[in-house]
This record gives structure tokens, C-alpha cells and sequence, in this order.
């Protein structure tokens, strides 16, 4: 299995307790399955993705907004938390994969740094940012790329002031385990797109994964 098996039960984990406004930068999370574990009754939940899907989830009280998530549209400091599972890492590439306009064949790698100030923004003082990316050797594939050591770096870096906590997964043939970071630095991507077959640790996807935590210490703002 890909790297959501790892990535959904750590955000279940770290979704902080209580009643929350939680926005869904990416819809990563709009999918029965996961929504059937998301404390429904307690959240408000928001989702901002580029596109509509196929399926929605408004009679569950789901909200969606469909835009860029470099120009969010909420208001500073509206959301407990916000989560962003792989998502990041399609930010300024070529998203024809998912949508129709010409616009988002992208090469922008760094704007993914963009979308870190808006999160930062949306984000009410003290509140928690959930983040995961594929990690290992820095790799543009095109439609989305793998992030290295420096680039997580930057992308912690990019959201301000903050307590974090990051951690690792490596998958090996044997299933996903928590790793090092430095048993991470190395892991290549499996690429689906490139219609090979499977290789032989059977990767479905990602080989390694950084999940962030990042709990914000002051009133974001956009930079100047």
C-alpha cells in the first residue's frame, strides 16, 4: 500500500482535541474511509482543493471551496487546524493529472513555500499545521516532486516561528516502519505514470515519508 497508510492513522494521532474549525488543504482527506474515523460530531471541516472530485460528502456537513491554494480565500486566523497530506508536493507543477486548464502545467518548484505562508495565515495563533510530503533524494518528476533534506528544511523554515516535531516512515518489502531520518535521505519514488510494472520491493508509491507537526507560536502573516 502507498504512503497513506502511514500518513492517515499520524493525523489521526495529532488532530488536536476539542471542538476545531480543521481545513483540508488538498482534500486528501475526502474519502469515505477516512471521513468514517474523523470525529465529525466535534470538527468542522473544510475542504480547499483546485477542482471538484468526483465525490462530495456536503451531507455530512463538509464544506468545499474549489481554488489555488497559493491565494486562499479564508480570513486570517480562522482555522484550530489544517492538515496537508501530500499535497505540497503538486503545488506550481504539472497538475493536468486533475485539472483541465492549461494554466497549472506548472514548473514552479518553490511555490510550495506559497502555500506555507497562506496556511500560516488561515491558521488561528497556537494552532496546529499537519503536514506530510514524500521525502528522500530530491526529485522533480514532473507532476509532483520528491522533497529533500533541504527542501523540508525550507518548508519548516517557510511557516514562521513554531514547535515541531517531524517525523519519519520508510517502506521496505516487508510494510512501513518509523525510520530515521537518515535512513530516509536515500529512498527513491516508485512513478506509476511511467506505466512500468512494480519493481521488486513492490513499492506502491513513496519509499519514505516526512510528517510534520508544526504548532505556530505568533499571529501569521503574509510576508511583505
Amino acid at each position: 500500500m502507498d504512503e497513506r497508510v502511514v500518513e492517515v492513522p499520524w493525523f489521526l494521532e495529532k488532530l488536536p482535541k476539542g471542538t476545531l474549525r480543521l481545513l483540508d488543504a488538498g482534500s486528501t482527506l475526502n474519502h469515505e474511509l477516512v471521513l468514517e474515523h474523523l470525529p465529525l460530531d466535534r470538527l468542522r471541516l473544510f475542504i480547499s482543493t483546485l477542482a471538484p472530485e468526483d465525490r462530495c460528502f456536503w451531507k455530512r456537513g463538509v464544506s468545499y471551496v474549489f481554488e489555488d491554494l497559493r491565494d486562499l480565500s479564508f480570513r486570517d486566523g480562522l482555522f484550530d487546524c489544517v492538515a496537508s497530506l501530500s499535497t505540497l508536493e503538486h503545488i506550481g507543477m504539472d497538475n493536468s493529472l486533475y485539472v483541465s486548464d492549461t494554466r497549472f502545467r506548472e514548473n514552479a518548484r518553490k511555490d510550495h513555500l506559497r502555500v506555507m505562508a497562506q496556511l500560516r495565515r488561515v491558521l488561528r495563533p497556537g494552532g496546529t499545521l499537519l503536514v506530510t510530503v514524500p521525502y528522500g533524494r530530491e526529485t522533480n518528476h514532473g507532476w509532483f516532486q520528491q522533497f529533500g533534506r533541504e527542501m523540508l528544511a525550507e518548508l519548516v523554515a517557510g511557516f514562521g516561528p513554531a514547535t515541531t516535531e517531524i517525523r519519519f516512515f520508510r517502506y521496505r518489502p516487508e510494510g512501513w516502519k518509523a525510520a530515521s531520518q537518515e535512513e530516509c535521505d536515500d529512498a527513491s519514488y516508485f512513478d506509476i505514470r511511467q506505466g512500468l510494472p512494480l519493481e521488486a520491493d513492490r513499492a506502491a508509491a513513496a519509499r519514505a515519508v516526512a510528517c510534520l507537526c508544526l504548532v505556530s507560536e505568533s499571529p501569521g502573516k503574509l510576508p511583505p
